[in-house]
């Protein structure tokens, strides 16, 4: 018997989780300085000499941002963010000068002034895209709707287990980053899809939470979600009860893999991120199972009875 057997693949869980970033809380103060610390990095790189680099100002600007702000004294809280956009308006102007007529660092100055551009002129409520790190622009704000993180800051993941129990434990059949944000619905028949492509075995019957009702799959009626009433009952009623068990799946993931926080570069990064962290996981459990195996072929031996050779009388 092995440690996930063909059966167990027919049965999955599906749930969505927010793989996090590695970048700070981005507040208006800490991106402003981001942004100004950035392009005078670039600015050195590149050998262009900046009229003033503001990098002093810029410091004690985003330190007195963050103090006003805990001390909930906002018109100076204020002040401080107007002084911080206004230098990184002269920086990014002082650098298009600079580099006008040089192609080869216009190319290089290209996306990073852009970045900055976005930073000094979005607002705190707006609507539509925002930038949330300079080093990172591929980060997303995504609301999970929990009292102790109401927003986090990273890339939203697809995280595919069995069902059942089955010998070496939960293993994590699919994994998936998806970048955009997408609509949990929208994305379950892909998920389904590639994860039958990926195990080579077709998927009975699929239980997702509430965040996928709306969901636009072949087979509807093989996906049930939690809190469901309509043809639930004997072993469905059972399996759909073992949906949670996908939630200390993914907080073992976080906890003991990377999916907690990923420090690779891009979306590229972000999808390896979550594709390593599965295997990881998986590789964790193909261990204690192999662990616990051998603990009981050594208890069968211990306690299987040892026959010693009769003793030939001396003649």
């Amino acid at each position: 018997m092995g440690a996930l057997r063909t059966r167990d693949l027919k049965r999955v869980t599906v749930d969505t989780t927010v793989q996090p970033k590695a970048i700070t809380f981005p507040t208006d103060a800490k991106l402003l300085h981001a942004a100004i610390e950035g392009l005078n990095r670039l600015v050195r790189k590149h050998g262009v000499r900046l009229r003033q680099s503001y990098r002093r100002i810029a410091k004690k600007a985003a330190m007195m941002a963050g103090r006003y702000a805990h001390a909930k004294q906002f018109k100076r809280h204020h002040r401080q963010l107007r002084l911080l956009k206004s230098r990184l308006g002269r920086i990014i102007r002082d650098i298009r000068r600079k580099i006008e007529g040089r192609p080869e660092l216009e190319a290089a100055f290209e996306a990073p002034l852009a970045r900055a551009a976005q930073i000094r002129s979005q607002q705190q409520r707006q609507r539509g895209w925002k930038l949330y790190s300079f080093h990172a622009p591929e980060v997303e704000c995504i609301g999970k709707g929990k009292a102790s993180a109401p927003y986090k800051f990273g890339v939203k993941a697809s995280i595919v287990i069995n069902n059942g129990s089955a010998p070496g434990g939960q293993f994590v059949l699919h994994a998936r980053a998806l970048p955009g944000n997408p609509y949990d619905g929208h994305t379950l028949g892909d998920i389904i899809d590639a994860t039958e492509k990926l195990t080579g075995c077709a998927i009975e019957c699929a239980y997702v939470d509430k965040g996928y009702r709306g969901h636009t799959t072949e087979s509807p009626r093989r996906v049930f979600i939690s809190g469901q009433k309509r043809g639930v009952f004997g072993a469905i009623e059972r399996e759909l009860r073992r949906r949670s068990a996908i939630e200390p799946i993914i907080g073992h993931m976080k906890s003991d893999g990377h999916l907690g926080r990923c420090h690779l570069k891009g979306r590229e990064g972000d999808a390896i991120n979550v594709i390593l962290t599965a295997v990881g996981h998986n590789l964790r459990r193909v261990l204690a199972w192999l662990r616990a195996l051998l603990a009981s072929i050594l208890i069968a031996l211990w306690r299987q009875p040892v026959l010693y050779p009769a003793i030939k009388p001396a003649s």
